[in-house]
């Protein structure tokens, strides 16, 4: 690849590109899925893509390849050339010439030895096996999966640069079963899922009545009296959610009237018991990186801190426009196209209190597990929500019964304003985005009279 990604620079300059880049990806995947004790789908992969930009004439110009030849060569230089020529935006991206330094990130201990195909197949096979033994309430299953990929990233430009990481750092195993569960009327699904750097600590048995327990405590649910409730939404619910308007601290979406926090840095925009992280050096987390897409280094910091807005996660393109420096989160989505802004591994900053105590201090009100119509029922820029929600009616500190069938609206903005507590639970269940329970304090539930 060296010879290639250096003859692809060289037929750039001749070609009159100024300064050129190339991003280089590739990935090795495994999967398999399980239903009803029988391998359904198995999958082993290998891919590469590599990416060129170049500027020409003050414009930049984008191309991709998934081959490695002559041909390619020239048709990367020539479609640079032309997307180049194409490209009528006043706001450029560029191309860094890098860091003297960069940040050390702990990598994740790798397996001592690599799990075979046969040891994945038997993993989902017992993990489904294990969580219909549980209860025979659990009637069926709905799959079980388990997946394991590792890439690596290396970013080469003209001007010296020549970056390169594992993505993940460490790589990663995800493991997924899914159930139905009925008691008499009452017909329900769940499920669970878990991450980890290295296959050998999943726990197929653990995981398999994990879900059978998360299933059956669903039975025999039923909505709440329409009103004002006292809500604590779980950590994988509040993942969910803070997913959903993560963009909002984009500062490119900021910058085009897509949130509402545009020039607010300094401000307070949340409760003093909220403090937002974005940490690309988190130990273990599974978007840790030294450096971003463009070659910044990472680095650590707050977006909130103690309620008040720190800053906005920036690229170098959207830190020039509005004269600060980049926060090292220009992302790619993919090796072509233009840069964006995403943020690393991004979280609520965990308290001290676990989830019983949330719940003990809380008295009375609703514990909410789950979240539906996301992307139907949000809107990333106004902050509204309308979601339809599951999760448990909390009587004097304790967990009383399931609730269903109901709806939770409210605005993320006025949310983070309202938090009273976060918890200590945080997880990121194998993505960047993670965060602890969080008692958000009252919002709006309606439901089935009772």
């Amino acid at each position: 690849m060296d010879g290639f990604i250096k003859k692809l620079l060289g037929a750039a300059k001749l070609a009159g590109i100024e300064t050129a880049e190339v991003c280089y990806m590739d990935s090795d995947s495994f999967g398999v899925s399980a239903k009803d004790g029988e391998i359904n789908e198995y999958e082993v992969s290998a891919t590469r893509s590599l990416g060129l930009r170049g500027l020409v004439n003050g414009k930049m110009g984008y191309a991709s390849t998934e081959a490695f030849d002559d041909a390619a060569i020239d048709m990367m230089v020539n479609a640079v050339l032309e997307s180049a020529a194409l490209n009528e935006s006043e706001e450029q991206d560029e191309i860094f010439a890098g860091e003297e330094t960069y940040p050390a990130v702990e990598t994740p201990a790798a397996d001592p030895e690599q799990a075979t195909a046969e040891e994945k197949i038997a993993f989902v096979l017992e993990m489904e096996k294990a969580a219909l033994q549980v209860d025979e309430r659990i009637r069926q299953s709905q799959g079980a999966s388990v997946q394991t990929s590792r890439g690596t990233l290396r970013i080469v430009n003209s001007m010296g640069l020549d970056l390169r990481r594992e993505q993940p750092l460490g790589g990663a195993a995800f493991a997924f079963v899914g159930l139905l569960g009925q008691e008499g009327s009452s017909v329900v699904t769940g499920y669970e899922v878990k991450a980890a750097h290295r296959f050998s600590d999943l726990d197929a048995k653990a995981l398999g009545e994990a879900a059978a327990e998360e299933t059956l405590s669903k039975l025999n649910g039923s909505p709440v009296r329409p009103g004002v409730y006292r809500v604590i939404f779980r950590n994988d619910a509040m993942q969910s959610l803070l997913a959903t308007f993560s963009g909002i601290f984009s500062a490119e979406n900021a910058q085009q009237k897509l949130s509402l926090l545009e020039g607010r840095e300094g401000e307070t925009i949340a409760s003093e018991a909220v403090t937002l992280m974005d940490d690309p050096l988190l130990p273990g987390g599974f978007a840790s990186t030294p450096f971003d897409a463009e070659g910044s280094a990472a680095r650590r910091k707050a977006v909130i801190e103690d309620g008040k807005l720190v800053t906005l996660l920036h690229n170098r393109k959207t830190a020039k426009k509005q004269g600060t420096a980049t926060t090292g989160n220009a992302a790619r989505q993919g090796v072509g196209g233009p840069i964006r802004v995403a943020p690393t591994n991004f979280f609520f900053k965990p308290g001290e209190k676990d989830l019983a105590t949330l719940i003990n201090e809380m008295d009375d009100g609703l514990l909410l597990t789950e979240l539906g119509g996301l992307h139907a029922g949000a809107n990333p820029i106004s902050g509204d929500f309308s979601l339809i929600a599951k999760g448990y009616l909390i009587a004097n500190g304790q967990r009383v019964r399931p609730v269903e069938q109901i709806t939770v609206a409210g605005n993320f903005y006025q949310l983070l304003k309202g938090i009273r507590a976060v918890g200590s639970d945080l997880e990121f269940r194998g993505q960047g985005i993670g965060s602890p329970s969080v008692d958000v304090g009252s919002m709006n539930v309606s439901g089935a009279e009772q």
